[in-house]
């Protein structure tokens, strides 16, 4: 598994001293980002080949939120791939050693210029080697929504959403989805489901669900189609 270490830092912690879910996801982007750039198939080789990875989907299991100035772990691993898809787990432990966050996730291989999925190559795909997946309770790709969904404020795509590739950051639509629903208290589970791209200056329409122990939202665009689904787990 590739790991980096890390402080929890003052600036990513919440009113209560402990580490944002904002922040949890940020270090799991970081993470991945940094062993394809020591792998030497970072941003400038995506870039230089045209192609990018795009995140399918996340299941974030958060078992505890760590306080301000411990010391963690943020580690990565590859599962294998098949055909477009990538798979890739993803582990923050404490300096105990004990497990603070275990993740999964999906990533599409795409064609940057043709906009559509790309088989994925050994030449990529072999760098990253295969590891057996961590052992969690692995959540289907799919989210499933409930019905009769309320309709919140919507939002408009501004240069700081975006990232490198020039779409609105994965990280930017959970931000969109915690605050249309107004999240204050710690998520236990969190799982979402990529679509669309959004684009600078595009409209986003949060649509809101909830039932006893979960909420949802839809991020959807004027028309109705879906950016993202996302599900929060209490």
């Amino acid at each position: 598994m590739y790991t980096f270490d890390s402080r929890i830092r003052y600036s990513e912690t919440d009113e209560t001293g402990c580490l944002t879910l904002d922040a949890i996801i940020n270090y799991l982007q970081d993470c991945t980002n940094f062993e394809s750039e020591d792998l030497g198939v970072g941003i400038e080789y995506l870039s230089k080949n045209k192609i990018m990875w795009m995140l399918s989907s996340w299941q974030i299991v958060i078992k505890s939120y760590p306080s301000f100035a411990e010391k963690v772990t943020i580690g990565t691993q590859s599962y294998g791939y098949d055909k477009i898809i990538g798979y890739r787990n993803f582990l923050i432990t404490g300096e105990d050693g004990k497990t603070i966050v275990i993740a999964n996730s999906n990533w599409v291989l795409m064609d940057m210029e043709k906009g559509t999925p790309r088989i994925i190559t050994p030449e990529i795909g072999d760098v990253y080697g295969k590891y057996e997946p961590l052992e969690m309770d692995y959540a289907p790709r799919k989210i499933k929504m409930p019905d009769n969904g309320k309709e919140c404020e919507e939002f408009i795509v501004k240069e700081y959403h975006l990232d490198t590739n020039h779409h609105v950051n994965n990280g930017q639509y959970i931000r969109m989805a915690m605050f249309a629903l107004g999240i204050n208290n710690k998520v236990k589970e969190l799982r979402v489901e990529y679509k669309k791209q959004a684009l600078l200056g595009d409209k986003i329409i949060p649509v809101v669900y909830k039932d006893s122990n979960n909420a949802y939202v839809s991020l959807n665009n004027e028309k109705g189609k879906v950016y993202a689904l996302v599900k929060f787990i209490f």
